[in-house]
């Protein structure tokens, strides 16, 4: 990224605060990191690269306080609490990969509970996937995963002349802000079982595409009628909160 507006822009519609500790993740070169770092008491950057990590400190110190930076040389697929030498994150800002975005934010919502809110920058599409709602034709799964952890919409465009190669595809902006799952007596894991068989075949209505799950077609149907939802519906057209009540009824 090497447009400073852009990194300005980003950092601003973060909204942080002084107190924020923020977990960055792919920070690369540290055009983003640097902005960060005065707008926030402490910034944990997790690089998977071992000479970006390596350097990020560096180039950091030539232009900031270091002491307010944190390099973790790790994939932010694997991170947990313990890997962040003792910070507590409270937001996510970052400028994720396009091949993993959606399973890096999954992943860091569930293993950092910490986290209040976010600012992520990733491919167009995947902005809209994320920030879905039930009735959308790009409703999917990483739409009703996300809405588990958090309130998700779309925060803006960005442009490709912000990067440098550019890429063949747009950008945009998601924010995220943590709410409260679902209540519901079924976990997260049982709830997210659900989600996957209804749009394993999005095509098919709910009692055909949960027959496996319940056990038939007809467990199916009687699972869905109890759980208030109606079984020549799609998986498409329910939110996060029906999903959930699908699961505690499971025969």
């Amino acid at each position: 990224m090497i447009d400073a507006g852009t990194v300005r822009r980003i950092v601003r519609v973060a909204d942080l605060s002084p107190d924020d500790v923020v977990i960055e993740v792919g920070p690369g070169l540290g055009s983003l990191t640097l902005a960060l770092l005065p707008a926030a008491a402490h910034v944990v950057a997790v690089e998977i690269d071992p000479v970006l990590a390596g350097q990020l400190p560096i180039t950091v110190a030539e232009r900031e306080a270091a002491d307010s930076l944190t390099v973790v040389n790790a994939d932010a697929m694997k991170i947990t609490l313990d890997d962040l030498s003792g910070h507590t994150p409270t937001a996510l800002v970052a400028n994720l990969p396009y091949n993993v975005a959606v399973p890096v934010v999954l992943h860091v919502l569930e293993v950092l509970p910490s986290l209040r809110k976010g600012l992520v920058m990733v491919q167009s599409e995947v902005a809209d996937r994320l920030a879905a709602g039930p009735g959308s034709k790009v409703y999917g799964v990483p739409s009703v995963k996300a809405a588990w952890y958090a309130d998700v919409r779309r925060a803006g465009p960005v442009g490709r002349s912000v990067f440098w190669p550019v890429p063949n595809v747009d950008s945009g902006l998601v924010s995220l802000v943590r709410r409260d799952p679902p209540a519901t007596s079924a976990s997260r894991e049982e709830v997210f079982e659900v989600v996957d068989a209804a749009f394993a075949q999005r095509r098919k209505t709910l009692r055909a595409a949960l027959a496996s799950w319940a056990g038939t077609a007809a467990d199916a149907e009687r699972t869905l009628r109890a759980a208030g939802v109606d079984p020549s519906a799609r998986g498409e057209q329910l939110d996060v909160t029906a999903f959930a009540r699908i699961a505690e009824l499971r025969p």
